[in-house]
């Protein structure tokens, strides 16, 4: 294991940087246990922590959000590597990876196994985050510049995909990213979810289409319905599918956690429920394509 994740006690606070000191007094009420230097490195290379170890404000809010998320994602990663495997997480839409890089510092690089994969469409924000990962000693961590729609990895193999904050349709390519790589873990937190809500504004009359009447409510119950769909989809999919908040709404708005684990290949009940529901609706969402693809 590289020295950047080693297990080696940290040097008495008398021989401690300053700045690694005093991050560790801005940090003691959200990071898990004392942050090691290596931990104070990483946050000061993503600007969330100031030179002299400060915690930058405008980034205050995005750390509690990710920590969180790594909270709620621990058990899941701790199965897969439970199973004896080395397991390989996807972070879809990574942009500068924040939630790649803590995730890796505070489990998948302690555990000695496991990889993690950024996909960006952005490449320049994939070549800052290829020479963080070089210079930090992030060995396991690798990155993709494509879009996600796009993207097949190296064995066509992801045993958990992420994907924080990716806007409107990016989430269902993230579905469908999972799916093809027969991902046993999928975490989705969904963002400005617009396509059913334009579908719905010309549909035709249908039963309940007084609760999108207004366009307020369409927006409002198409973010709704789309991620209803998205849990129907992943159940009928072979999912067990959990919808939570995953932080409170003091840090963002958009904190619906959509967790699945794979317990099937498929769920026929589930796919009733979910033909039922786009009957109700009369809108076909684009994503309901990969419920023409064999399981």
């Amino acid at each position: 294991m590289s020295k950047q994740h080693s297990h080696k006690r940290p040097p008495s606070s008398a021989r401690e940087r300053p700045d690694v000191i005093a991050a560790r007094k801005v940090l003691a009420e959200m990071w898990p246990g004392p942050a090691r230097e290596s931990s104070v490195t990483l946050l000061k290379a993503l600007h969330v922590l100031t030179r002299d170890g400060g915690l930058n404000l405008d980034t205050r809010r995005k750390l509690k959000q990710v920590l969180h998320l790594v909270q709620l994602l621990r058990p899941s990663i701790d199965t897969l590597l439970a199973e004896g495997n080395d397991p390989v997480i996807a972070d879809l839409g990574t942009g500068k990876s924040y939630l790649g890089f803590i995730l890796y510092d505070l489990v998948v690089g302690p555990a000695g196994r496991g990889s993690i994969v950024g996909v960006d469409v952005r490449a320049e924000l994939v070549e800052r985050s290829q020479a963080l990962a070089r210079d930090g000693g992030f060995e396991r961590m690798s990155f993709v510049a494509g879009g996600i729609a796009d993207t097949v990895l190296a064995n066509g193999r992801a045993d958990m995909v992420t994907a924080l904050h990716a806007c409107d349709t990016a989430t269902d390519d993230a579905i469908r990213f999972a799916l093809r790589h027969e991902a046993k873990v999928v975490a989705l937190i969904p963002c400005c979810q617009a396509e059913v809500a334009s579908l719905l504004e010309h549909a035709k009359p249908a039963p309940i289409d007084q609760l999108w009447r207004h366009p307020l409510h369409r927006r409002e119950f198409g973010a709704h319905a789309t991620n209803v769909l998205r849990g129907l989809v992943l159940e009928a999919k072979g999912y067990k599918v959990r919808v939570t908040e995953f932080t409170g709404l003091e840090h963002t708005l958009k904190n619906e956690l959509i967790l699945a684990t794979r317990h099937q290949q498929s769920n026929p009940v589930a796919r009733r429920k979910l033909d039922q529901f786009v009957e109700q609706l009369a809108v076909r969402p684009a994503l309901l394509d990969v419920m023409d693809v064999a399981a």
